[in-house]
Formats: structure tokens, C-alpha cells, sequence
């Protein structure tokens, strides 16, 4: 089977993301409808480009997408923002670098406030919410915490996670680096390898 390349990939996104099936989450059991749409963490910048230009096409398609795109990494500078911390956290990771800004910012950003925060997003209405800057906020957020919590959240609306990375339908691996831990609810949204029939 033939390796697709990130730009071919890419261009599967749009048909597959106004499937009716996918929109309806049919065809996946009982299942919940998140998705995993992983890559290699140098394509990171070509990713999000496309994304901003996926974004509107979405939206202004025949089927007029209702679409929330939630990024963790501004999720986080929101959080830190709206308890006032958000200079201090920069100060604190310019001085004492990323671990310090760790310890002191994680208990901050727990899975459940950034849950709360993503609840306050939603109106109701959405379609399809797409999620973003996994690998910018690393390692104040694990991306199998924050789906694993979304899961109430967002029973009946399909999810598409973008992560740098590798997941093979059961482990993510951040950066193909950082094992994030088991998650078996998601599907791979593009595969890598080119299906025949």
C-alpha cells in the first residue's frame, strides 16, 4: 500500500469532514465521534495553514458547517488570563524555564477547568468542533485527559483532534516521542497508506 504524503492527506480533510456520516456519527457503532487526525510534528506550521483555510470552507459550503474550533494551547492563556496570572507565568518561564512553569501553571489548567472552559464555548449548535494547539501545550495539558473528559461533553457532536504525532487506533504518541497514554476511543480520521479495494 502506498504511503500518502501530508498534502495528499490534507486534501482528504474537507470531503471527509462534510461526510454526513461522520457530521451524524453514523457507522461507528456506540461509539462516540472523536477523531484523530495525526502527523509528523514538522508539518505542525503546513497543518495549521491549512486548517485556517479549511476553516472558512467549511463554514461556507453548501451545508453551511456550524464548526468550533477549541485550541488548547490559547485555552490555556485564556485560563491564565481570566485568573491573572498570565504575566507572571511568561516572567516565570523566561526565568525559570519550563519545569518551574510546569509545576506552578498544571494545577492551574487541570483537565476539568479547561472541560469548564470549553463548555462555556459551546452554544449548542455546533456540527463538528475541530482541536488544535495539542502540541503548544504540552506538557501542561495531556491530550488523552482532555478527550477523555470531553466524552460527556460532547456525546452527539464529532471531534476532530489534530496531533503532532503518531496514534495507531490505541496509543498516542506525542511528537512520536512522548508516549501520552492508551486511548481506544478515537478513530484515525485519513490514514497514512492508500486502501484498495
Amino acid at each position: 500500500m502506498p504511503t500518502l504524503t501530508i498534502n495528499q492527506r490534507l486534501d482528504a480533510l474537507l470531503p471527509k469532514l462534510q461526510d454526513a456520516r461522520l457530521l451524524s456519527n453514523r457507522g461507528i457503532g456506540n461509539e462516540i465521534g472523536f477523531y484523530i487526525f495525526d502527523y509528523d510534528a514538522e508539518y505542525e506550521p503546513l497543518v495549521q495553514r491549512y486548517i485556517d483555510r479549511l476553516k472558512p470552507q467549511l463554514m461556507n459550503s453548501p451545508i453551511q458547517l456550524i464548526l468550533l474550533e477549541i485550541d488548547l494551547y490559547k485555552t490555556i492563556l485564556d485560563i491564565l488570563s481570566e485568573r491573572g496570572v498570565l504575566k507572571k507565568a511568561f516572567e516565570l518561564e523566561a526565568t525559570k524555564g519550563n519545569a518551574a512553569l510546569a509545576k506552578t501553571v498544571a494545577p492551574l489548567v487541570r483537565p476539568d477547568q479547561v472541560i469548564a472552559y470549553i463548555q462555556k464555548k459551546l452554544r449548542g449548535d455546533e456540527q463538528l468542533v475541530i482541536m488544535t494547539g495539542v502540541g503548544a501545550s504540552w506538557p501542561l495539558l495531556r491530550s488523552h485527559s482532555i478527550l477523555n473528559n470531553l466524552h460527556p461533553v460532547l456525546d452527539k457532536i464529532p471531534l476532530v483532534m489534530f496531533f503532532p504525532g503518531s496514534y495507531d487506533g490505541h496509543e498516542l504518541r506525542l511528537f512520536d516521542t512522548f508516549k501520552d497514554d492508551n486511548y481506544y476511543r478515537a478513530f484515525p480520521l485519513i490514514p497514512h497508506q492508500q486502501h484498495h479495494l
